[in-house]
């Protein structure tokens, strides 16, 4: 009996000593991954990669993920980019606002193509304090009462401007139509600063003859067209996604309308080019950035960066202008020595003289980038650089 209780006290014994090592084991394993993560900086990344936007938002991350493989490190510690498809929707963006801060807890935020998506993530942000640099965001919403949205890219105030003067100095118009996305607020708010800047060139009330509308994923725009064809209009103004835009200058040309088409920065994807073909010759808009505009040494940096992964290939400006968003957040890590969110958001506000790929960036109260824009134009099926037009 004796003997059978001392075997039974050996075995409960070696038991225990076999718990308590996988305790130590699982311990260990835990505290190796809690070390992995503090050797990370997490950058997060929202875009439209699926829905309307995707080409637009492609373009986004390719400059992105460019910029990280340039640098790859920031305080010694491995730069990870969480990147969210924001499925080209407002409330999918503000969802993945949520999920970058809440589940994969990132440091700043990078993005979005389209305002209405930035405006809807940046309220998350604002929120929970994590501060998100815009990258070709351009309605003044994106950051208007919000201290945690800064943007590397010119606003629609701006841009409305040097359209306006476009089509008043160098097409001559005096009257104008404008055809207006209705159910995205970059193709508004840009129509408004528009009109309200060739209202005031013109000095006439009535310089805007007509005004079209439609929503995003129409595809027959001859009802709009049809209805400015006969409206005495010079020019027409027509600020939109790529693939509406380029179905609005194919069906206007089919109707006989030869008048000089301008837009804004969302033009400049190779969708356009695609669905207009032909028709997109001559058509002209304002964007951020060009290859024939050598802005600083770190222009000719990411040139040669994109050319080495995409040989023979032009970049778009949001690329570069995403490239840039990359680089000002590490800077900005950097000069915070630290990956918290608030430093980050500070060291972000004191930027000065940053010198980006698409230009220099100095901050306006808004957090706003004060900027030259590029105008271009479609000559022989390909985007072509005209001139700059620098703040004022």
């Amino acid at each position: 009996m004796k003997k059978h209780v001392a075997i039974l006290l050996i075995l409960v014994l070696m038991m225990s000593l076999f718990s308590v090592g996988c305790v130590k084991k699982v311990e260990t394993a835990q505290e190796g991954e809690q070390g992995a993560q503090e050797d990370v900086i997490k950058i997060g990344v929202f875009e439209p990669l699926t829905g309307a936007n995707a080409a637009g938002g492609e373009l986004e991350v390719q400059g992105i993920k460019l910029a990280n493989e340039k640098y790859p490190e920031v305080l010694g510690k491995k730069v990870e980019l969480v990147i969210v498809d924001n499925k080209s929707d407002k409330v999918e963006a503000a969802n993945a606002a949520t999920r970058l801060v809440d589940k994969d807890n990132v440091s700043v935020v990078l993005g979005s193509w389209g305002s209405g998506f930035s405006i809807a993530a940046g309220q998350v942000l604002k929120e929970k304090q994590v501060p998100a640099i815009g990258t070709s965001a351009t309605n003044p919403l994106v950051t208007k009462n919000n201290d945690y949205y800064y943007r590397v890219c010119f606003i629609d105030p701006f841009q409305g401007k040097v359209m306006a003067n476009y089509a008043f100095n160098e097409v001559g118009a005096k009257k104008v139509a404008l055809v207006i996305e209705k159910s995205n607020d970059y193709s508004v708010g840009l129509a408004k600063f528009f009109e309200e800047a060739f209202v005031a060139l013109t000095g006439d009330e009535n310089a805007i003859v007509s005004k079209v509308f439609y929503i995003t994923g129409d595809q027959d725009f001859s009802a709009q067209l049809t209805n400015l064809k006969d409206s005495g209009a010079e020019a027409i103004f027509a600020p939109g996604n790529f693939t509406e835009s380029a179905l609005i200058m194919k069906q206007a040309r089919e109707l006989g309308i030869d008048l000089p088409i301008l837009g804004g920065d969302t033009w400049e994807t190779p969708d356009l080019l695609d669905i207009a073909k032909e028709t997109a010759e001559g058509v002209v808009f304002s964007t951020f950035f060009d290859a024939k505009a050598t802005f600083n040494e770190n222009t000719t940096e990411f040139l040669e960066a994109y050319e080495k992964a995409y040989p023979g290939k032009e970049p778009a400006a949001v690329t570069a202008l995403s490239y840039d968003a990359y680089v000002l957040a590490i800077d900005a890590i950097e000069r915070a020595g630290s990956a918290d969110p608030k430093a980050i958001r500070d060291a972000i506000a004191a930027t000065k003289d940053f010198k980006g790929a698409a230009g220099i960036v100095n901050f306006d109260e808004n957090g706003d980038a004060v900027k030259s824009a590029v105008i271009k134009t479609v000559k022989d099926g390909k985007f072509t650089f005209k001139t700059i037009v620098d703040p004022k």
